[in-house]
């Protein structure tokens, strides 16, 4: 949760960041494109790291080192040294998500693995929908130190609690030694796999299309809604409520369906969803808010119902190297959420339909690439 969580605590307070550190609102837009950036690259060594020293220090390392750069914005004297330390948090967040996946396929398979997944991939969904609405609060409060404040405080507790409770799940007889060349020929393998590749595009662009809103939380909220820094609540609760629906459907799911089959459903959802709430600002403009919130609570059942089923296959095409496959899975979406939060959500957030337009286009992306990878995994068996 650490991970998600730290991306948009801070956007109620992007007006007031952006007045006292004197910078534009694009400037500002690339506190995000400072942190995901880094998060990515570093995602391609959180896995292999596991895989050589072990899940459990991997995690309270890169906790500790959190917690610092979360501390370090908490001070920063500028906007450059503000980027510099969203850079250090995005650089360590990452740990707890990446080898996450990896200690959930060490303890467990099938519809098991499949419900865990799900519960994960869960708390992936709501962090940074529930984020905005606790920094929200805190902004007004305490200020916009205060929320980075609590990010160090928050990555305090995890590293406590992940000392304590954590268990090592990857025995040492299992572990590989870890150098640089051996991460370049694993990674290499891994994301010249042509199903791996074509199953963690379309997982990445399927979360675009809830994830370009949150990207443009500030915009819609403050701008389009007229709402104000407490009320971020309007946009991330159907979030929130449409991602706890969908864990909870994949769960029951789980084992009494096949998962592609299940991966489908929710693709179909997704794929309707964006494209009506597109033909709608089409046709009548502005929609009224309640309509919008509804397109995103559905959005967020379908999210739910596709991204555990195709996290586990990308998992399973690599078992002897399962760390790696999570890092590789974890850069490839992170790098495309790096590059539509801080390239083209910036682009298209004035307008509530060119923002529809970048959903809708981004799921239908995501589908293709999916049907590809079917028919590829069909003729191979």
């Amino acid at each position: 949760m650490v991970s998600p969580f730290s991306i948009d605590t801070f956007f109620p307070s992007f007006r007031a960041m952006e007045a006292d550190l004197n910078v534009s609102r694009w400037q500002m837009q690339q506190t995000l494109t400072a942190y995901m950036l880094p998060y990515a690259v570093t995602a391609l060594f959180h896995g292999p790291l596991s895989d050589a020293l072990g899940r459990r220090p991997v995690i309270i390392w890169g906790l500790g080192l959190y917690t610092l750069g979360s501390l370090a914005c908490v001070l920063a004297p500028n906007f450059g040294s503000l980027l510099a330390f969203r850079a250090v948090q995005g650089a360590t967040a990452g740990a707890g998500m990446v080898v996450g996946r990896a200690i959930v396929r060490d303890l467990y398979d099938g519809p098991q693995a499949q419900r865990l997944m799900s519960l994960v991939t869960l708390i992936f969904g709501v962090a940074p929908a529930l984020a905005p609405v606790i920094g929200g609060w805190i902004h007004v409060a305490l200020g916009w130190r205060a929320v980075f404040a609590f990010l160090a405080l928050f990555g305090l507790l995890m590293v406590i609690s992940s000392h304590i409770r954590l268990p090592e799940t990857h025995a040492p007889e299992h572990r590989v030694p870890f150098s640089l060349r051996t991460l370049a020929a694993t990674a290499l393998r891994v994301i010249c796999d042509r199903q791996f590749l074509l199953l963690a595009l379309a997982a990445s662009f399927n979360f675009l299309g809830v994830f370009c809103y949150v990207g443009a939380a500030p915009s819609l909220i403050l701008d389009h809604w007229k709402l104000g820094e407490t009320q971020f609540i309007w946009l991330f609760l159907p979030i929130i409520a449409g991602f706890t629906l969908g864990a909870t459907l994949s769960g029951r799911l789980a084992g009494r369906i096949p998962p592609m089959r299940q991966a489908g459903f929710g693709f179909a959802l997704i794929v309707t969803t964006c494209t009506l709430r597109l033909l709608l600002h089409w046709q009548f403009g502005a929609l009224p808010i309640w309509l919008q919130q509804i397109a995103l609570f559905l959005s967020g059942i379908a999210t739910q119902l596709v991204f555990p089923v195709l996290t586990l296959r990308m998992l399973d095409l690599f078992p002897q190297a399962r760390g790696s496959a999570a890092s590789m899975q974890s850069f490839v979406s992170l790098a495309v959420a790096s590059l539509t939060v801080g390239v083209l959500v910036p682009l298209v957030q004035a307008s509530l339909m060119h923002l529809a337009l970048l959903s809708a286009f981004s799921v239908w992306l995501g589908l293709a690439l999916w049907r590809v990878e079917c028919r590829l995994s069909a003729r191979v068996v």
